[in-house]
């Protein structure tokens, strides 16, 4: 269902069943893929609001991943009207959020998502829900929960046990796109994973839970994007005994397989006709592939072409956008009434594209002064601490979007094309292949990928990525070679530029302030850049030298000491390892974003910008290739030095 479409949709009897609701009820919403669940959500939370007569901050909104949740806070801001206030988050940010509120001198950093999600079912085990600003909520909304495995599963249990004296609820998911239970690393465990929230919930609440299947789909406008939807059942029953499971699933699988390649073959991403045409689509398009190796290996092969296109980010990356540092860096006051907020805003070059009354009601979700003001310390700590609101950290919309199918999920596109899935394979040969043997998760993955077109699903041929390999010490991929211990190239992070210091102050000569215009206004989205080698001295132990990310042949960032740890690990291979062999260039990378970045006020005082204590720094991704250097040469030293004769693999 598209959004021109919602104004004029008319509530099935099943979607207004869920509306109707009283607050005061458990309900179980069973939705399948393109039924219509988001704007259904939409109206239950204006119903709650204006007919139920619960205050926004009574209504606690929980969903899985940033996609969901960026889409149900556009639909709210578009469609709803009494519901408008209602905040929606993921689980990760809300657990973030709690553990702050509950904990305020306590230090997060060095924890581990899961970790955080433990100890924020802890705390609400102990009564950190109601202890907080909004006491404990009169309902609790929370969508995609066939996603919950594991501690998110268990802090929601908790969540939902701990309020349904007091509470109503309504939860809404779908079996047959459970696609993380690979969170869960023993196949058996995993296995049982599947339903086991949906059965918990039917199990607790018994009779007293009200459940609602829809059925519809709004969503496919073409028979041809309808052709997965009719095995969503049969995946919603898959047994919870791991090669029963198997079994049932390698059938469906080769049906859906079947059904995917008699779709029009898109062709090869190499070719110049494939590539004219996502040139040229006037619609929306996604690229749908299994990992993140094969979308690197997309990004580089769009990228050589100049076709414009965003790679989907994990839920986990969070950047703070843009025209918050702008912003603290155009005021010395320590709060900002809406009216100088707005004026802030609007005279910003340039300034951001939403509505600036949107803005200011989700900056003081996080920086809420007294007397209707945004308190500025507030909003600094909540930029250092990556606890904007979902709404704030999403990407904008682009018209073509390459994706694994789990960052997909969630999100719809006139047409889709998928890389040509490999077959099951049978369990004696699981030792080659490169993840866990898991035949129910990828069928699943398949499922996700086939139905989020609105009209036109494609084939493309399957991408040759075995030099593409995953070091699981770092969480990164790699370019491998023809020998085990060959490394020519590196997957690049959010986290791998430098938050400690403005660029400019350190590791190479620049201009901070020049650097702070560049990236505000000439540093975009797509832009290519590349990492140069400063000098041949490592920064510290078990790390690598400094590296200057190079745009358009002028530095702008350096990178961080996480970048230059991993760097050496990959690379240190024994005893004969020599200081000289870092590789000078690391090029093929790409700006992600330019994102506001928080550190203390003497750090922006030093580099003459100023008392605010922010600043902009590029995010980067791609994957990057080595260029190797002789060790004797050292023109290159200078990152702004053309170095485009610099050749060599190792």
């Amino acid at each position: 269902m598209t959004a021109d479409d919602l104004d004029d949709h008319v509530l099935t009897p099943a979607q207004q069943s869920v509306v109707d609701q009283p607050w005061s009820a458990r309900t179980l919403v069973t939705a399948g893929a393109g039924s219509g669940k988001t704007h259904t959500l939409v109206r239950r939370l204006d119903a709650l609001v204006e007919r139920e007569e619960l205050e926004a901050a009574e209504i606690l909104v929980l969903s899985f991943s940033r996609a969901a949740v960026r889409e149900l806070r556009e639909r709210i801001d578009r469609h709803a009207t009494a519901a408008q206030r209602v905040r929606a988050q993921t689980f990760d940010s809300w657990a973030g959020s709690l553990l702050a509120q509950a904990y305020p001198d306590g230090d997060w950093s060095g924890t581990t998502f899961d970790e955080r999600i433990v100890e924020a079912t802890r705390a609400i085990g102990l009564g950190a829900v109601e202890a907080g600003e909004h006491g404990a909520p009169a309902h609790v909304l929370i969508d995609e929960v066939q996603d919950l495995v594991g501690v998110r599963r268990e802090m929601v249990e908790e969540l939902l046990d701990r309020f349904s004296e007091q509470s109503g609820f309504t939860v809404v998911g779908d079996a047959a796109q459970a696609v993380y239970g690979f969170q869960v690393a023993d196949p058996d465990e995993r296995a049982q994973e599947n339903n086991y929230f949906f059965d918990w919930i039917r199990g607790s609440f018994g009779e007293d839970l009200v459940e609602v299947h829809l059925a519809d789909n709004f969503r496919a406008r073409t028979p041809q994007a309808r052709v997965a939807l009719a095995f969503g059942e049969q995946l919603q029953k898959l047994p919870g005994e791991a090669d029963a499971a198997a079994a049932e699933a390698e059938s469906i699988h080769r049906e859906l397989r079947r059904h995917l390649l008699d779709a029009p073959f898109f062709g090869d991403l190499s070719d110049s006709f494939p590539q004219e045409s996502l040139k040229y689509f006037d619609g929306t398009t996604a690229i749908l592939c299994r990992d993140n190796g094969q979308a690197l290996r997309i990004g580089e092969i769009l990228d050589e072409a100049r076709i414009h296109y965003r790679l989907q980010r994990s839920v986990r990356d969070r950047p703070a956008p843009a025209w918050i540092a702008r912003l603290l860096a155009a005021t010395e006051s320590s709060s900002l009434t809406e009216e100088r907020f707005t004026q802030l805003v609007t005279d910003l070059d340039p300034r951001p594209e939403q509505d600036p009354a949107l803005l200011w009601r989700s900056v003081r979700k996080v920086a809420r002064g007294p007397r209707a003001t945004v308190n500025i310390q507030a909003l600094h700590r909540a930029v250092a601490e990556s606890r904007l609101p979902d709404e704030l950290t999403a990407p904008a919309p682009a018209s073509l979007v390459v994706s694994t199918v789990h960052r997909a999920k969630g999100l719809e596109f006139d047409r889709v094309l998928i890389v040509e899935p490999a077959l099951l394979v049978e369990p004696k040969r699981v030792a080659k292949k490169k993840y866990d043997y898991d035949p129910a998760a990828e069928t699943r993955l398949l499922y996700v990928a086939m139905t989020r077109p609105r009209d036109d699903i494609y084939y493309l041929k399957a991408l040759n990525t075995w030099l593409l390999r995953k070091d699981r010490r770092l969480d990164r991929w790699y370019v491998g070679g023809r020998s085990s211990w060959a490394r020519n190239g590196i997957e690049a992070l959010g986290s791998d530029v430098s938050h400690e210091h403005p660029p400019g102050v350190r590791g190479f000569p620049g201009d901070p302030r020049r650097i702070q215009v560049e990236l505000a206004t000439t540093v975009v989205e797509g832009d290519p850049v590349e990492l140069r080698l400063l000098h041949r001295l490592p920064e510290g132990p078990e790390q690598s030298p400094p590296y200057a990310v190079v745009h358009d042949g002028q530095p702008i960032a350096e990178v961080s000491e996480g970048f230059r740890r991993d760097l050496q690990r990959m690379l240190i291979r024994g005893d004969n390892w020599a200081d000289e062999s870092w590789p000078g260039r690391i090029t093929g990378l790409r700006v992600e974003c330019v994102e506001s970045v928080a550190g203390t006020p003497a750090a922006t005082e030093r580099a003459g910008l100023g008392s605010h204590g922010c600043w902009l720094a590029p995010r980067l991704s791609g994957l990057g290739r080595f260029e190797w250097w002789p060790a004797t040469d050292t023109s290159n030293d200078d990152p702004s030095a053309d170095t485009s004769s610099g050749t060599g693999t190792q």
